[in-house]
């Protein structure tokens, strides 16, 4: 017996009603994630969006920025805010298009351009020259900020931070879904079916050499795999190279105090990062973890602690 070819047309449709279904299916998993994790903070109006944030004690301002594909119950669930609001007033953001972050499209969101943004926020907070921490694509937005803004930042603090251009192909890869039309259609399709798939291997891969701790089976993942944060971490991906190389170049502009926080065990970004800023920088305090890897947040807090106390310490107003 010949087996009959389906017609070009009836493939077509196949394949059309299998990515819509994954659509429906997508939306209906982003509409659970958001009902079982509502925003864990409040809202600030800037520039036509809303950028969503926590805030935690008093005293000095520190405002803290996550990474790539993660949200403020990152620096939440690490315990890391609640730690610093002991003795600071903790203003923890998700980055436009993050957690429950606005990011509107028609711009290129690079680290100036959110770093623009959570100014105008944390002027609307009246938020007077904070330190600022940033926690691995984080780091850059907040090097943005000292940079354009001297005189309205009081110090850095900057953990396992990409700071410098490395050419690999996984930030262009990871960019796809950032993209025009095709990357809309593989956000609401396919991607987060191939995230959620291989988030138990990324996992582990972010956290090593050090093992997942416990606590952290709390991250509410998928809010993480809606289609709007895809785009976002795939637009951050994208931009990863040009950001850095451009940056870069101004880092010996910083006169205020920076701690350099970084783990000589990480596997996404490698420890001479750190030192290679820190060269350039005299006042830079470097902070080596022994064998520990890229979230040094939860699980080096009394480190990281240290070196916020240490820049603390040596800032002014």
């Amino acid at each position: 017996m010949t087996k009959q070819k389906l017609p070009f047309a009836a493939k077509l449709g196949l394949v059309a009603a299998t990515l819509g279904a994954a659509a429906l299916y997508n939306r209906k998993r982003a509409h659970d994630a958001e009902a079982a994790t509502p925003p864990a903070g409040r809202f600030v109006d800037v520039d036509g969006m809303r950028l969503h944030y926590i805030e935690r004690g008093d005293g000095r301002p520190l405002v803290m920025l996550h990474g790539m594909a993660a949200l403020v119950q990152d620096l939440l669930g690490s315990g890391l805010v609640d730690r610093a609001a002991e003795r600071y007033r903790v203003i923890a953001l998700d980055r436009p298009g993050y957690g429950y972050s606005d990011r509107p499209g028609g711009r290129l969101w690079t680290p100036e351009a959110q770093a623009a943004v959570i100014r105008e926020a944390l002027a609307k907070l009246g938020i007077e020259r904070p330190l600022v921490l940033g926690h691995s694509w984080g780091t850059l937005p907040a090097l943005a900020l000292a940079l354009d803004h001297p005189d309205e930042v009081a110090g850095l603090v900057l953990l396992a931070g990409p700071y410098f251009p490395v050419r690999r192909a996984e930030p262009v890869l990871l960019a796809a879904p950032s993209l025009p039309i095709v990357g809309t259609a593989l956000s609401n399709t396919l991607m987060p079916l191939l995230a959620r798939a291989t988030r138990p291997q990324i996992v582990r891969q972010i956290f090593a050499p050090d093992p997942v701790p416990p606590e952290f089976a709390a991250f509410p993942a998928e809010l993480g795999l809606r289609p709007s944060h895809i785009q976002a971490t795939a637009g951050d991906a994208g931009l990863l190279q040009l950001a850095e190389r451009r940056l870069s170049k101004r880092y010996a502009e910083l006169r205020l105090p920076v701690a350099i926080v970084a783990g000589d065990g990480d596997r996404l970004v490698p420890y001479d990062q750190a030192e290679r800023l820190h060269a350039l920088l005299p006042q830079s305090s470097l902070h080596r973890l022994r064998g520990h890897g890229h979230m040094v947040h939860w699980v080096a807090r009394d480190e990281v602690m240290a070196a916020i106390d240490t820049v603390a310490a040596q800032a002014i107003g």
